[in-house]
């Protein structure tokens, strides 16, 4: 062998023996799936592909798998909205905004309507398909201070007692609420009530909106806890891939355009599919998701469940 093929088949050599480790690794990967949102920053979104994506899991960067929009025969939706038990009476102002949202959604799409009462998400109506009748479960609350418990107890309630087991459908909920936690009033990043909402929404799969509303009682009359609730809110909505809804530190004129922008969501969304390391037993990793494409942002929980190996 000449000098120069014997370099050469060294290079060769070397460069298997590096990619080795990569090749198991890759082989010995589960894929994972969640459901993301593409957000335009204006006009409308791009039909995003695979290549605009970049995907890292539990802090390494992973192979895309999967790329599905969510359309067709691929569309299937169970949707929840969650309304506070102790929301002010003015909320009837807001009534046929809900009513017409849950009339605008795709004949497939389930629909339930839940109020938050003593920590629980009671169901007025299951979720279905009859959106005429989803719709006539939407009322007046209570309005009772407190009668919900904790909002996050309802929520962590709902994604424990999801009323499906269907894992082909996207699982979704809208919460009207303040936010404020009656046991934790005065705001804490790591309150446990809603850090447990969080991780039990992240293990269901939920993608969680909220629309601030403020409740009745002496809770809602300070700038103090309306922010703290706000700010709780944007936590649990931002951790599974959702967003929050407000005007301010007041009530909403109108929900009408949140509801708006919250159709245009669930028309642009996508199931991912990416590689990752497998678990001893099913756990929670982080996930980022990036797009190169510049007008575009893309919404994904920040953490979601990886199994073990099959």
């Amino acid at each position: 062998m000449t000098k120069l093929k014997a370099v050469a088949a060294g290079v060769v050599l070397s460069a298997l023996a590096c990619a080795l480790p990569s090749v198991a690794q890759q082989a010995d990967a589960v894929s994972a799936q969640t459901v993301v949102t593409v957000v335009p920053k204006v006009g409308e979104a791009p039909a995003l592909q695979r290549q605009n994506l970049k995907v890292w899991a539990d802090g390494k960067e992973s192979a895309v798998t999967q790329w599905q929009p969510l359309r067709g025969d691929r569309a299937g939706l169970e949707f929840v909205i969650l309304i506070d038990g102790s929301a002010r009476s003015s909320i009837g102002l807001q009534l046929n905004d809900l009513e017409k949202f849950i009339q605008s959604l795709p004949p497939t799409a389930l629909v339930g309507v839940a109020y938050m009462q003593n920590g629980q998400a009671a169901f007025a109506q299951n979720p279905t398909s009859d959106h005429a009748l989803a719709a006539k479960a939407i009322r007046l609350t209570g309005g009772t201070p407190g009668s919900n418990a904790s909002p996050y107890f309802c929520l962590s309630d709902l994604a424990k007692r999801w009323p499906s087991e269907d894992s082909k459908n996207r699982r979704e909920v809208l919460i009207v609420t303040d936010g404020v936690d009656r046991y934790s009033p005065r705001y804490d990043p790591d309150d446990p009530y809603m850090q447990a909402s969080i991780t039990d929404s992240q293990k269901a799969g939920l993608i969680v909106y909220s629309i601030f509303f403020r409740d009745t009682g002496r809770f809602d009359n300070s700038y103090y806890e309306t922010n703290a609730g706000q700010n709780l809110l944007s936590q649990v909505t931002q951790a599974t891939g959702g967003t929050l809804y407000g005007q301010g530190l007041i009530n909403p004129v109108s929900f009408q355009p949140f509801l708006a922008d919250l159709s245009k969501r669930l028309e642009n969304q996508y199931e991912l599919g990416f590689a990752a390391r497998p678990k001893p037993k099913e756990e929670l990793v982080e996930l980022k998701v990036k797009t190169d494409v510049s007008h575009v942002s893309i919404d994904a929980p920040q953490q979601v469940p990886v199994g073990v190996s099959q």
